[in-house]
C-alpha cells in the first residue's frame, strides 16, 4: 500500500467518522440529552468544528516547527477516537447533555490535527500537487459517501453506533497513520514567523475564501440538507443517509481525475466555473416537486462540487514553499471549520426563520457570488504562480 494511498485511508477515516453521525443526527442528539429541534443539531456540530477553527492552525504550525507530522496524525486520530467513545458513553455514566458538548470541543481539539496534517503529508509528497490533492479530495468524498450510508444504518439499529463506530474508525487510522514515513521538509518556520510570512502572500486569501464557502454547503447539507429531506419527504435516517450518498459518490469518483487534469489546464475553470454550477444546482434542490426529482439532482450538486475541492486545495501549494504547507494548510482549514460552523448556524438559523427555500438560496447564493467576486484574482494566480507540478519536491 502505497503512502498516497495510506494518508487518503487516514483522510477518509476522519472523514467516515464524522459523517456517521449526520444522517440520524436528530435521533442521536435526542439519546445524548439534547433538544428535537434543529437548532439543537447545530450546536452539537459546532461544538466539535467550533474547536477546529481554534486548534486546525496551532497543529500546523506545531508540525513545521518540529519539522514533524507523522506522530502528530497519530496523536490526533488517537485522541480523536477516544473522544468519540467517551461521547458514546455519556448517557451511561449521567452526564448531561452540556457535558457532551465539552467533549465534543475536546474531541475536535484532537480530530483536526490527524485530518489537517495528513492532508499535509499528501502536500509533501511528489506527484503533482493537483494529483496528490485529488487522492485527498477522493478519500473525503468516499468517506463521506460511505459515512452517509452507512451512519444512517447504523442510526436505525441504536443511535449511539455511529459514535462507536467513529471510535473504531480513527483508532484504525492512528496505526496505519503511524506506519507512514514523515516526509516533512527539514527546518520547519518557528512560531514568531509564521503568521508574518502567511500575511506576505495575501493571495492565499483567494483558496481561503473558497475554502471558507465550499465548507459553508457542505454544513448546510449536513444539518439543513438532511433535515429538509427528511421533514418534507418523510424519509427515515437510513434513507437520509442514501440520499446525502448521491452527493458525496461522483463528488468523490471525480476528485482525482479533475486534480490531474488541473495540473495540466491550471486552476481557472474547475474552481470558478464549477464553483457557480455548484451553487445554481444547490439551490434548485429546494425548486424542484418530488422526492425522486430533488434526489436526482444531488448528483449534479456531486459532480459540480468535485471540480471545485481538488483544484481549491491545489491553489494553496501553488502559492507556497514547502516550508509553509503546514501552516498554509492549518490556515485553509481553519476558514474550512469556519465555513462548516456558518454552514450549520447559517441553514439552521435561517431555515428556522424563514424556511427552507430561503435557507437554500442563501448557500447556493453564497457560492455563485465567491466565483463572480473572486473570478479575477483566481485567474491572475494562474498567470503568476509557477506550474503546480513543478512545485512537487522530490520527496
Amino acid at each position: 500500500m502505497s503512502e498516497r494511498s495510506r494518508l487518503a485511508a487516514v483522510v477518509w477515516s476522519v472523514l467516515v467518522s464524522q459523517v456517521f453521525l449526520y444522517p440520524g443526527l436528530d435521533e442521536i442528539v435526542s439519546v445524548l440529552g439534547g433538544g428535537e429541534s434543529i437548532l439543537s443539531g447545530t450546536w452539537f456540530l459546532v461544538a466539535e468544528f467550533g474547536s477546529f477553527v481554534v486548534f486546525a492552525v496551532l497543529w500546523g504550525i506545531a508540525s513545521d516547527s518540529l519539522s514533524a507530522r507523522t506522530p502528530l496524525v497519530v496523536l490526533g486520530a488517537a485522541g480523536g477516537a477516544m473522544s468519540y467513545l467517551t461521547v458514546a458513553v455519556a448517557p451511561a455514566v449521567g452526564l448531561e447533555f452540556g457535558a457532551v458538548l465539552l467533549l465534543r470541543v475536546i474531541g475536535g481539539a484532537f480530530t483536526i490535527g490527524a485530518f489537517s496534517l495528513s492532508i499535509t503529508m499528501l502536500m509533501d509528497l511528489s506527484g503533482g500537487h493537483g494529483r496528490n490533492m485529488g487522492a485527498a479530495g477522493t478519500a473525503i468524498g468516499l468517506g463521506a459517501a460511505l459515512g452517509s450510508v452507512v451512519g444512517g444504518q447504523l442510526t436505525n439499529v441504536d443511535p449511539l453506533s455511529p459514535l462507536y463506530g467513529g471510535a473504531a474508525l480513527l483508532a484504525g487510522a492512528a496505526v496505519l497513520a503511524a506506519t507512514v514515513p514523515d516526509r516533512s521538509s527539514a527546518g520547519g518556520l518557528p512560531v514568531d514567523t509564521v503568521v508574518n510570512r502567511i500575511r506576505t502572500r495575501p493571495t492565499l486569501l483567494v483558496p481561503f475564501a473558497f475554502g471558507y464557502i465550499d465548507r459553508l454547503t457542505a454544513g448546510f447539507f449536513a444539518l439543513t440538507g438532511v433535515a429538509y429531506f427528511r421533514e418534507m419527504f418523510g424519509i427515515d435516517a437510513a434513507q437520509a443517509g442514501l440520499t446525502l450518498a448521491l452527493f458525496f459518490v461522483p463528488f468523490a469518483v471525480l476528485q482525482y481525475p479533475v486534480g490531474s487534469l488541473s495540473d495540466r489546464i491550471g486552476r481557472f475553470f474547475p474552481v470558478i466555473i464549477g464553483s457557480m454550477l455548484y451553487g445554481i444546482t444547490i439551490i434548485a434542490v429546494a425548486l424542484v416537486p418530488g422526492y425522486g426529482i430533488a434526489a436526482s439532482l444531488m448528483i449534479l450538486v456531486g459532480i459540480c462540487g468535485a471540480l471545485v475541492s481538488p483544484t481549491t486545495m491545489a491553489l494553496v501549494t501553488d502559492i507556497v514553499p514547502a516550508t509553509e504547507r503546514g501552516a498554509a494548510m492549518g490556515g485553509f482549514n481553519v476558514f474550512g471549520s469556519l465555513g462548516m460552523l456558518s454552514g450549520f448556524i447559517i441553514g439552521g438559523t435561517v431555515t428556522e426563520l424563514y424556511g427552507y427555500l430561503p435557507a437554500f438560496f442563501a448557500a447556493g447564493g453564497l457560492e455563485i457570488a465567491i466565483a463572480v467576486v473572486a473570478s479575477k484574482a483566481v485567474w491572475e494566480i494562474t498567470l503568476t504562480e509557477r506550474d503546480p507540478t513543478s512545485r512537487a519536491d522530490s520527496n
